[in-house]
This record gives C-alpha cells, sequence and structure tokens, in this order.
C-alpha cells in the first residue's frame, strides 16, 4: 500500500498551451532539457536511429554473402561495414536503448521527481550522442580533411596490429578511438546518475527488499558500467598514445603485446554483455508477473541471482581470448568461471517460468516477446556453455558459431526484451495503446526472421566457415546456408517495418488508454500517461512491493510475499 506526501509548489502546464508553442520553442525545450523522460526518449530514439543504421549495414554484408564468389562490396567496403556494424549496435544502438529506459522509469518506478543529478544526466545523453557523430564523421574525414571520407576497418574490436599507423592510413581509426571514448564518459555519467538515484532517492517506505526487481537489475548493471567503462578507456588512450606520441604499449614490433590489447577490451567487452542483458532481464521481470497475474517467483534469490551476475561476469573475459593460446591454468579458470556464470542465470529462468506457471497467463504482444526471449535466450545459453569449454572453443571460436551465438545474445535475449518493454509502456510514455495487430505482425515476422538467419548460421560455422570473411568459394558447401540465412534477413526487416508503422500510426492517431491499462502494481502507473513533470503531485509513501496493486486490491495484501 502507499500513501502519499504533498508537493510544495506544483508546477502545472496546460496541455492546452504546451501543444500552442512554435515548433522551434518545442525543439529548444528538448534541446536543454534536464527532466529524465525526456531524455529517456531521446536515448531512445537515439539508439533506434543507430538501430537502423546498423541493420542496414548488417543486411549489405548479408547481401554481399548470400552466393559464392559476390562482388556487391569490395573486401575494404565489407570491413568497413563490419566494423561499423558492430560498433554501432553495442555502443551507439544497444547501450542507448537501455539507458533510456532506466533514465525514464527508474525515478517513476521509486516515486522520486527526477534522477539525483539532473544537470549531469543531460551532459551524459549529449556526450554519447557525440560519440555517434564523431564516429560516422569518419565517412567524411576518415582520410584527412582533404581526401576522400572512410569508415574504420578494424573490426569492432580493434585487435592491434590493425589499428597501428602502418595498416591504419589516415584518420578513421581515429574517429573510432575518440567516438568510443567520448561516449564512454557519458555511459560513466549515466551509471552514477542511476545508481546515486536508487541509493539515495527512493521514496518513503522503499526499502531494498521492497524495489522492483527493475530497479534492483539496473543497479548491478550501472556498477558493472563504472568498473567496465574504465579498462576500455585506458586501452583507447594508450592506443592514441601509441598512434600518435611514439608509445609502443600494443607494437610487438617495439616490444609491446597485442595479447595485452585483447585483455584490456575484453575486461570490458564481457561485461558489456551483462550491462546488455540485465536491463532486458529487469524488463522482463516486471513484464511476465503482470500478465501472468501473479507476484515474482522467487523475488530474493532472483536479487541474488542478479548480484552473482554481476560480479562472476567480472571474471570471464579471458573465454574470449582461448584461440589465443593461454597458458593451460589460465584456460582452466575461465572455462570454470564461464561455466559457472550459467547458475544464476538458470535460476533466472526458472524464476520466470515459476513465475508463469499456474498463472492466469494473458498473451499480449509484450508477453508474446517475453516468451520468445526466453525461449531465444535459452538457445544462447546453451551454446555458450559449450562454447566455455575451451577444446570445443578452440574449433569454432573464430567461425560463423560464434556469430550465431553472439546474435543469439543480443537479438534473440535483448532486442526482444526491448520489444516487449516498448508495448508494455508505451501507453505510459504517450497515453496510447499500441496495435496489437500489427504489434501480432512484427512478433512472427521478426521471429520467424531470426530463426531463419540465426539457427541456420551455426550450420557453416561447424563447417568451417570463419567470420569476417567477405566472400567464399561455391565448393565449400555454405552456400544453402547463407542463402538461407539471408532470406531471414527481410522477414526481420519487415517485422521491424511493421513496428515502426505501429509506432507512428499510433502516435498520430492512437486511442487514449487509461493510466493504467494493465492493472500492474509499480508505482509508474499510479500517475498520468504521459506523466506531468514532477512525476508524482504527490511523493508516494509504500509499504509492500506491490504498492499499486494492494492500494486497488485490499483484500489480496502484498505483505505476505516480504
Amino acid at each position: 500500500m502507499y500513501d502519499a506526501q504533498p508537493m510544495s509548489r506544483p508546477m502545472v502546464v496546460s496541455p492546452e498551451r504546451a501543444g500552442s508553442r512554435p515548433l522551434v520553442q518545442v525543439l529548444h525545450d528538448w534541446i536543454v532539457t534536464v527532466d529524465h523522460k525526456k531524455l529517456g526518449v531521446m536515448y531512445f530514439s537515439y539508439g533506434i536511429l543507430f538501430l537502423v543504421i546498423g541493420g542496414v549495414e548488417a543486411s549489405i554484408m548479408r547481401a554481399q554473402l548470400a552466393v559464392a564468389n559476390n562482388h556487391l562490396v569490395s573486401p575494404e567496403t565489407f570491413n568497413r561495414l563490419f566494423t561499423m556494424h558492430g560498433t554501432t549496435m553495442i555502443f551507439f544502438a544497444a547501450m542507448p536503448i537501455v539507458f533510456g529506459f532506466a533514465n525514464y522509469l527508474m525515478p517513476l518506478m521509486i516515486g522520486a521527481r527526477d534522477m539525483a543529478f539532473p544537470r549531469l544526466n543531460a551532459w551524459s545523453f549529449w556526450m554519447s550522442a557525440l560519440g555517434g557523430i564523431i564516429l560516422y564523421f569518419s565517412f567524411i574525414g576518415g582520410s584527412g580533411l582533404y581526401g576522400a571520407g572512410t569508415a574504420p576497418d578494424v573490426g569492432w574490436f580493434a585487435y592491434a596490429p590493425l589499428t597501428s599507423p602502418a595498416f591504419s592510413v589516415g584518420h578513421s581509426t581515429d574517429y573510432w578511438i575518440i567516438g568510443i571514448l567520448v561516449s564512454g564518459f557519458g555511459s560513466i555519467g549515466t551509471a552514477l546518475n542511476v545508481l546515486t538515484t536508487i541509493l539515495c532517492m527512493r521514496c518513503p517506505g522503499m526499502k531494498l527488499y521492497r524495489m522492483p526487481l527493475f530497479a534492483w537489475m539496473n543497479t548491478v548493471m550501472a556498477v558493472l558500467v563504472l568498473v567496465a567503462i574504465g579498462p576500455l578507456t585506458a586501452a583507447q588512450i594508450m592506443l592514441l598514445i601509441d598512434r600518435y606520441l611514439g608509445g609502443h604499449f600494443f607494437d610487438t614490433q617495439a616490444g609491446g603485446s597485442a595479447v595485452i590489447w585483447m585483455h584490456f577490451f575484453w575486461i570490458f567487452g564481457h561485461p558489456e554483455v551483462y550491462i546488455l542483458v540485465l536491463p532486458a532481464f529487469a524488463i522482463v521481470s516486471e513484464v511476465i508477473p503482470v500478465f501472468s497475474r501473479k507476484p515474482i517467483f522467487g523475488y530474493s534469490i532472483m536479487v541474488a541471482a542478479t548480484v552473482s551476475i554481476g560480479f562472476i561476469s567480472l571474471g570471464v573475459w579471458a573465454h574470449h581470448m582461448f584461440t589465443v593460446g593461454m597458458t593451460s591454468y589460465a584456460n582452466a579458470f575461465f572455462v570454470a568461471s564461464t561455466a559457472a556464470i550459467a547458475v544464476p542465470t538458470g535460476i533466472k529462468i526458472f524464476n520466470w517460468l515459476g513465475t508463469m506457471w499456474g498463472g492466469k497467463i494473458r498473451y499480449s504482444v509484450a508477453m508474446m516477446f517475453c516468451v520468445g526471449f526466453l525461449c531465444q535466450f535459452l538457445i544462447a545459453g546453451l551454446t555458450g556453455i559449450m562454447l566455455s569449454a575451451a577444446p570445443f572453443d578452440w574449433q569454432l571460436g573464430n567461425s560463423y558459431f560464434v556469430v550465431a551465438h553472439f546474435h543469439y545474445v543480443i537479438l534473440g535475449g535483448i532486442v526482444m526484451a526491448v520489444f516487449a518493454g516498448v508495448y508494455y509502456w508505451f501507453p505510459k510514455v504517450t497515453g496510447k495503446m499500441l496495435s496489437e495487430t500489427l504489434g501480432k505482425w512484427h512478433f512472427w515476422l521478426f521471429v520467424i526472421g531470426f530463426h531463419l538467419t540465426f539457427d541456420f548460421m551455426h550450420i557453416p560455422g561447424l563447417l568451417g566457415m570463419p567470420r569476417r570473411i567477405y566472400t567464399y568459394d561455391a565448393s565449400r558447401g555454405w552456400e544453402i546456408w547463407n542463402l538461407i540465412v539471408s532470406i531471414g534477413v527481410i522477414f526481420q526487416v519487415l517485422g521491424i517495418l511493421f513496428w515502426v508503422v505501429n509506432l507512428i500510426i499510433t502516435f498520430y492517431k492512437g486511442k487514449k488508454t487509461g493510466n493504467d491499462p494493465w492493472d500492474a502494481w509499480t508505482l509508474e502507473w499510479s500517475t498520468t500517461s504521459p506523466p506531468p513533470d514532477y512525476n508524482f503531485a504527490t511523493i508516494p509513501v509504500v509499504r509492500s512491493r506491490r504498492p499499486l496493486w494492494d492500494s486497488k486490491h485490499p483484500e489480496d495484501p502484498d505483505w505476505k510475499y516480504e
């Protein structure tokens, strides 16, 4: 249950007055805003823009690989597409999207009026946005201001010596370095803000064991960002020193070590997977209970599993380096740690299924995407366990099997959860309900395309097709599999188009819905849709994990679940 404390000076803006403002003033308000909700929308919109750009780059690569001996693009262009696709999707699509969810929803869920540091929040967004702009400016200035531009071609993990001046001519690699460096500052600022907001700005009565799981998982995500971004930033600075100040950190010809770069990168790179996955877990942990009409099964165990995942994820990075030739002791340690992280992840899947078991499940589009997430993330975890075995990884570590596994995690897990979150919280952001009919078209087209692409991508990997290959001979036996994989991309694109059309139609012509269309129980649904600038006219005071539900259903108190 929750009570309320009044706000001393309510700030009410008339919708009619807001709608009559000139466009220039509206744009100015968005650009200079420090409102966490507007910044959350901008984070999400920015991420979707780069998701489309990265998707176009991936589609071109799949068109190139659809048939043997294809010459749709040159090898140089393929390398640039490969680099830009990976960098874009991780740093400028996935991270802004999950930060957008955290920015918009976190203060509402914990009963706060804004993030702890509103100006830092705005600064963090614009730093992240600037990083993406710098990266894509390489198309103009990558070969120097007086020559034709070129995108970086070093791969999204930029292994040495590809980043040395001898291999990387011009400034394209510098744009890659600085773009990620700048966006990293924004990520650190956002993580600091999220962590401080959750720890210090919860409404009265919201103790740690009453927080929504969304808050718990984003807390661990913020800690991982603060720990993992630092090594990547240090490595980028060292790389700039190598390129411009005569340093030799990664120059093997002058006593440096290319393997040190790998360690620095993957100390960031593997926790980054959980920086993205934990917010996806957070979304699923809020959607499944609502549409199962049951509280989350094993709340305390879910919290413990989340903290365990965050801790263990910091010690598994070198399983990306089994093919480098580490010592048997190092291999054994990282095999064990990689296998160990499957335990808390498996607990989460068990708890989600336990929540659904015996529930009155309503298969809305949001719930359908959650079920798709559960199935696909389970498969991703199983192939991850396979790759945790060093001998198996030695055979397939640089093959398309790993590409399929990675995309199962990112696309089959994270993106599916993001779709679920959009369908679930879109009524809160806009006051309008997305079309369930168009949503089901989106779901089935995307799922069919996903499985055509990434199920069959495992097969050429098992048959020896290496990653980062731009074409292949017809005699290798990979043709039919690559064609099926590329056809699947068409279905995924169609699914995304249905989603975009759904968003546009609903935003402009959708029917208004109530403040709580799902009969949910977390605090964001207790305010208007969309929420006012100040979030709550009165600060809530909570007495359980399901405050809104208990106020609507006093006959079924939540206290017994604490």
